[in-house]
């Protein structure tokens, strides 16, 4: 197996997009499916796997306002990544309900449909600490579902890891109030041995019956800012384990290609949750996903070290007929599959902070 690690670093050459609503495929003949757009690189929380304090002190300068693009220039971006394969856009951050007027932005990419009429998959990440006073205007703007961040269920711990002055029951007032506005919620929880991997089963027993989904996810090592140890690391066939102690799972099939999590269902019906292993069972030959940085730089991959400038593409090409062709030839010379090669050489690259691309 070769040594090379590709972290979006080519510089190609437009491409003819494809025709007939077919998707882009890259170098692996992997089809471009998925957007995830950060809307923002502000956060209220400083959980300490993405934005610690002591780098994202007071000082820290995040991007003025004037720096972001506008609902304009995303939606526009959106629909050409639409006419080039998308179906699913996620809205990230940072944290995306500090944008002021998201709904409108919703709004505005849910009149978007594929080239077959079909409306996009439209969702959103979140910590939840604003979800509560604004889950009924995402929902009444198009949302599809939302996903909610949650680490811990104990106060005390939920306040170390998320070092801010909201409360796991700030968090579940807002899964409440979008279960109630009409959108389904999956939960995250990121999981890190010896930190909370004991809440591992309070949080399945809270989510079992609700409805909702919880997905388990391995810490991973995005950015360098977060002082990630790989003795840290749970791996999620040892998680299933412990969970196996206590409740009978059965796996749920699904196809490979796009698949983030692995899905296991409780055996007496009592729902669903996931597993996503980017560092023991990398999914990187199944990675349909696009990011689209707050000021419009796209990256290839969640690990990637720079991207590529959409925004001067918007911005100086008036024809979105060459704005396709220009991002079609980036994503057709994708190569990238950081956590196939994750290793010593990898640890030591510069990457992106999650809280600047979204996770």
């Amino acid at each position: 197996m070769s040594s090379v690690i590709y972290l979006a670093d080519e510089r190609p050459a437009a491409v003819t997009p494809p025709r007939d609503g077919e998707p882009v495929r890259d170098r692996r003949a992997r089809p471009l499916r998925d957007l995830r757009i950060s809307v923002t690189d502000r956060c209220n929380f400083r959980c300490t796997y993405c934005m610690p304090r002591e780098v994202f002190d007071a000082n820290y300068r995040f991007m003025p306002h004037a720096a972001l693009l506008s609902f304009e220039e995303i939606t526009r971006a959106a629909r050409i990544f639409v006419r080039l394969g998308i179906e699913k856009i996620r809205l990230t951050g940072g944290e995306p309900l500090l944008r002021k007027d998201v709904d409108k932005l919703i709004a505005m990419l849910a009149d978007l449909r594929t080239p077959q009429g079909q409306a996009l998959d439209l969702t959103l990440t979140t910590n939840a600490s604003l979800l509560a006073r604004k889950a009924e205007a995402l929902k009444a703007a198009g949302l599809a579902r939302v996903t909610v961040s949650l680490d811990a269920l104990d106060p005390a711990r939920f306040a170390r890891l998320a070092d801010s002055n909201y409360t796991p029951d700030d968090v579940l007032r807002g899964i409440d109030a979008a279960a109630r506005a009409g959108l389904p919620v999956k939960v995250n929880m990121v999981v890190r041995r010896g930190v909370n991997d004991d809440e591992i089963l309070p949080m399945a027993r809270r989510f079992r019956h609700s409805g909702h989904v919880l997905r388990f996810i391995e810490y991973m090592d995005v950015g360098n800012s977060n002082g990630w140890n790989v003795a840290e690391v749970l791996p999620s066939d040892e998680l299933l384990a412990r969970l196996n102690q206590h409740f009978e799972l059965i796996a749920v099939d699904d196809a490979p290609m796009g698949r983030v999590a692995e899905r296991w269902r409780y055996a007496d019906g009592a729902g669903e949750i996931g597993v996503i292993s980017s560092v023991t069972h990398a999914f990187c030959g199944g990675c349909t996903r696009a990011r689209l940085s707050p000021e419009g730089q796209l990256f290839l991959c969640l690990f990637a070290s720079r991207g590529h400038d959409v925004r001067g593409l918007l911005r100086n090409l008036d024809d979105d007929e060459a704005v396709a062709a220009a991002v079609a030839g980036i994503w057709s010379a994708r190569q990238d599959n950081y956590s196939e090669r994750r290793g010593q050489a990898t640890a030591e690259r510069e990457k992106i902070e999650m809280s600047y691309i979204g996770g």
